[in-house]
């Protein structure tokens, strides 16, 4: 069985939580709490020296990064496609969503609605966090215009990347009443089979 390090309200967590889900494969989850600093402590730092979550552990090997933890659970299934072109894409859409989305959505999520006092701490960077995050949702909202989902006919780990911080990205202060196929394409999400909410944890391997 392996075992996910995990912190309940992060948007990267939530990618593996979610994904774990889908796939119905059994996991132990062991709660971090980063604000209490066990991200930070020796034994954490031993595992992953970044000190971030998620952290997959796979028959005492570790594995960082939220995406590249989707990757590696997703190959070999219906949510990561064999053929080369659409593999590349979902690469694509995952890239963009480090690169281009995240660090402005989920950057203000975290600092305005999960650090108490983070927006007076970080204030010169809201215009920022707003720019590139609506930049984000504005290319979002041109690919699903004619798309059901970001890679061909059917969900992939581009979508569930995508997902797990737009879906919150109001509690960021970003509105979504003008992206009408980014919120349809949301709920499209939500309605697939095995999906679970940001809350959801799997009671009987909590740790």
């Amino acid at each position: 069985m392996v075992t996910l390090y995990s912190t309940q309200s992060s948007g990267n967590s939530y990618k593996v939580r979610l994904m774990l889900a889908k796939l119905a494969r059994p996991f132990r989850l062991v709660e971090v709490d980063i604000f209490a600093g066990e991200n930070r402590t020796p034994d954490f730092l031993a595992r992953n020296l970044e000190g971030r979550v998620p952290l997959l552990e796979v028959d005492g090997r570790f594995l960082a990064e939220s995406n590249a933890i989707l990757f590696y659970l997703a190959d070999g299934t219906r949510f990561l496609p064999d053929e080369s072109f659409a593999r590349a894409e979902t690469l694509r859409w995952m890239f963009f969503e480090q690169n281009s989305h995240e660090p402005g959505i989920a950057a203000a999520r975290f600092w305005l609605r999960q650090v108490r006092g983070g927006r007076e701490l970080r204030t010169h960077d809201v215009d920022r966090w707003m720019e590139e995050g609506y930049a984000a949702l504005s290319v979002m909202e041109r690919h699903l215009a004619s798309r059901r989902f970001f890679v061909g006919e059917s969900l992939t780990i581009a979508d569930i990347a995508l997902f797990a911080h737009t879906h919150v990205a109001e509690e960021g202060d970003f509105s979504l009443a003008d992206f009408p196929a980014v919120r349809d394409w949301l709920a499209r999400v939500a309605s697939q089979p095995g999906h679970v909410n940001m809350e959801w944890r799997p009671q009987a391997e909590a740790a």
